[in-house]
């Protein structure tokens, strides 16, 4: 796909801030540091529209990204920051909650993991949630470029061993190394 013109759109904390329309949204989910802005910069071909830090959890709204007026990229806190306060981890909780619950043009979540990793008691229950909720899902394993590609194939069967996974899609990503990019458009461009 060729983007034009991405644009950041808004930071919202509540419903009544969410962008108006019905512009289909993607959606990303995921540990804090698990890499959900430089994916969203990585697929639109830019370097900063999505604010990227060397320190974890620092998207504490959801972020609107406007995609060329055709569907947005929402990036939701992410969780399991553990410098973040209580306080804060229930506030970024509820406002994913609460979208996730009553976003009306949710058409697709990708729920991003680190490729390297066992899936923690958070991403355990973040998966829990994504099937409750009954949306389209797809998982993304990032920072594959971190690990051999003769062991990205493996890793990916853990990942799927770990959530009984035998019907999601899983793929691989790597904003690094910009490979499988083209896997992953074809899988948002059943949504959009």
């Amino acid at each position: 796909m060729i983007i034009k013109n991405p644009k950041f759109e808004i930071s919202a904390v509540s419903k009544n801030q969410y962008p108006k329309g019905n512009l289909p949204e993607i959606v990303l989910v995921g540990k804090s540091n698990v890499g959900k802005s430089s994916f969203i910069n990585t697929m639109i071909g830019r370097k900063n529209l999505a604010r990227t830090s060397n320190v974890p959890g620092k998207t504490r709204q959801i972020n609107f990204y406007n995609i060329d007026e055709k569907f947005y990229f929402v990036d939701l806190p992410g969780y399991g920051y553990s410098k973040m306060s209580k306080k804060e981890q229930i506030i970024s909780g509820k406002y994913i909650e609460d979208y996730l619950e009553k976003g009306k043009n949710i058409s697709l979540i990708i729920f991003l993991v680190d490729i390297r990793h066992k899936p923690t008691e958070d991403d355990n229950l973040m998966y829990d949630y994504i099937l409750r909720s009954n949306l389209p899902f797809i998982i993304l394993a990032n920072k594959a470029d971190k690990i051999a590609i003769t062991k990205v194939d493996s890793e990916i069967e853990k990942i799927k061993k770990e959530f009984g996974i035998s019907f999601s899609t899983i793929l691989p990503f790597s904003s690094e190394r910009k490979i499988y990019i083209e896997n992953v458009w074809e899988e948002i461009e059943k949504y959009i």
